[in-house]
């Protein structure tokens, strides 16, 4: 079977060797996954968000009453910038925005029911559209890659940085 340029076999053929050659591996892999799913998750946006503004919705799911400073670190950007991108998912009602119980000044963020709706209907559909490519694997292939996701996942979240 085919998927891109390489076939299934040429990718199980081509086994790493050393932790050197699996890194570059993941560096090459990863960046490749990431943008199907942006693009995947852009097409099937209803409300027609931005990649930030997708980005921001996943970060503030994943980490309820993230800081603006801890949003714009994750997406790269300045406060300024992060603030504008959350000004927008503000007034299309998909983000909360509130001063901290214990710090008036920090501002947190949270995703409204509206919010949480429309990221899990776009990360539904491209689940749905991963799965169909992933229809004309062996079970054993889906396997595979089930185990080393989740070893993966393990290894990252275990070098995670914690503030």
């Amino acid at each position: 079977m085919k998927l891109g340029k390489f076939s299934l076999r040429d990718a199980s053929q081509t086994h790493s060797t050393n932790s050197q050659e699996c890194a570059a591996r993941v560096m090459e892999t990863i960046p490749l996954v990431m943008r199907f799913i942006r693009v995947d998750m852009r097409a099937h946006s209803a409300a027609a968000l931005s990649i930030p503004q997708l980005r921001s919705l996943a970060f503030i799911n994943r980490n309820p009453d993230a800081s603006l400073s801890d949003l714009a670190e994750h997406l790269g950007v300045t406060c300024a910038t992060a603030s504008v991108t959350t000004e927008r998912l503000v007034q299309r009602n998909f983000v909360q925005r509130n001063h901290h119980p214990q710090e008036r000044r920090r501002v947190i963020l949270n995703l409204t029911q509206e919010g949480k709706h429309h990221l899990q209907q776009a990360q539904d559909q491209t689940r749905a559209h991963i799965a169909e490519l992933l229809e004309g694997l062996t079970q054993e292939q889906i396997s595979q890659i089930g185990e080393g996701l989740a070893l993966l996942k393990s290894v990252f979240e275990s070098t995670e940085i914690k503030k």
